[in-house]
């Protein structure tokens, strides 16, 4: 069954998994395969550790390699614009500091395509529960968002699109 989902990502991220990709089929490979060549050398492969361990890591990789291949067959460069929203709302690209107006607790998002998502740096996607209930509106809007543990008051206090 053909996958027909589609990853938005920026052509930045795009480049670096196709830097990835070529790092994996080729280096990475080939330390993979000496490995296992090494571990065939020890004798006996049915209580071989060594042997399991790089076969393992085999899989691993070509686990990870068809992976990034599905990513760049399938992804969707976009760009930081919108076009259908006015220039002040949040798009994907837009740099949105939220209020919660519960706690009264500041938090500043960077709102990115589901590959490039790390909430850790402040890079939500556009498919999260925030992220999607952002997507549209501007700056002092408040806004209700549904999320796991419940739901959430934001007011947008800024929205930066570049």
């Amino acid at each position: 069954m053909a996958n027909s989902n589609r990853y938005k990502m920026s052509l930045e991220r795009l480049e670096e998994l196709k830097k990835e990709l070529v790092y994996m089929e080729t280096v990475r490979e080939k330390e993979v395969s000496e490995q296992i060549k090494e571990a065939r050398s020890f004798g006996d492969l049915s209580e071989n550790s060594e042997y399991d361990e790089a076969k393992t890591e085999q899989g691993k990789l070509y686990s990870r390699i068809a992976e990034y291949k599905d990513l760049i067959e399938h992804a969707e460069i976009v760009d930081n614009v919108d076009h259908n929203l006015p220039r002040d709302a949040v798009t994907l690209g837009s740099f949105v500091v939220v209020k919660d107006l519960d706690d009264g607790a500041e938090d500043r998002y960077e709102i990115v395509g589901s590959q490039e998502a790390n909430p850790r740096e402040g890079r939500i996607s556009d498919d999260s529960p925030v992220g999607k209930a952002l997507i549209g509106h501007r700056a002092e809007e408040e806004l209700v968002v549904a999320v796991p543990s419940g739901e959430i008051r934001l007011q947008i206090l800024s929205v930066e699109n570049t």
